[in-house]
């Protein structure tokens, strides 16, 4: 506990003399769900690490040390050793705590010049972006299968429907085409989507950006 009587590690803790009653804490937190960012989580925080070595603003041991923890934080959460805590809200709160564990005090210096607002903001576009390639492959899947079938049954009549009622006959074979069009246009959306998600936040801070030397592009670059 800290000396105001709050759990170590919170973001509001130094704000209140009490912790919250463990029914709001257990509705306030998110780990439940957003624990399935962290490899996007880590991967931003390695970015941002290099950032802060490019701007001179930490030592390059200092950047071994935080990248070497980040490495460590990784191993165990791809062994499912990671101690994930509940009452420290989410994912982002977890990792930079078990990072200052591993890492030692400069674990502390990562979110120089980096609000937990642009940290999000790039988790979340990171796993948009890897789920989208995931649905587009999906859908290209299912619209081959559509082609096959098509193929298959490229003779085949049925009666085409018009405001629910049966108006000319087409193929079976231009029926499932149709569909395989429709998810043509669901893919464009898509890939509109994912070139829209990829610019990155990092360096524009809790409002305004930092007075810090930081290279928003770079990093962007490099991340």
């Amino acid at each position: 506990m800290t000396a105001a009587g709050t759990p170590p590690g919170k973001a509001w803790s130094g704000r209140f003399a009490e912790g919250a009653d463990p029914t709001a804490e257990a509705f306030t937190s998110s780990l439940s769900f957003d624990r399935r960012l962290w490899p996007h989580d880590l991967a931003g925080s390695a970015a941002w690490a290099r950032a802060l070595g490019r701007a001179k603003l930490i030592t390059p041991a200092e950047q071994e040390g935080l990248l070497d923890g980040l490495d460590a934080v990784r191993a165990e959460l791809t062994s499912g050793r990671f101690p994930f805590r509940r009452e420290l809200e989410d994912i982002h709160m977890n990792v930079e705590r078990r990072l200052v564990e591993l890492a030692g005090p400069v674990g502390g210096k990562l979110h120089t010049g980096r609000s937990r607002n642009d940290q999000i903001a790039l988790d979340e576009r990171l796993y948009l972006r890897e789920i989208l390639d995931h649905v587009d492959a999906g859908l290209r899947d299912v619209q081959r299968a559509l082609v096959a079938q098509a193929e298959k049954h490229a003779d085949a009549p049925m009666p085409g429907y018009t405001h629910l009622q049966r108006a000319q006959p087409v193929l079976l074979a231009h029926h499932l085409l149709a569909h395989g069009w429709a998810l043509a246009r669901d893919v464009d959306r898509l890939l509109a989507t994912v070139a829209r998600l990829d610019v990155s936040p990092l360096g524009a801070g809790a409002l305004a950006g930092s007075s810090l030397p930081l290279d928003p592009h770079g990093t962007a670059v490099v991340a």
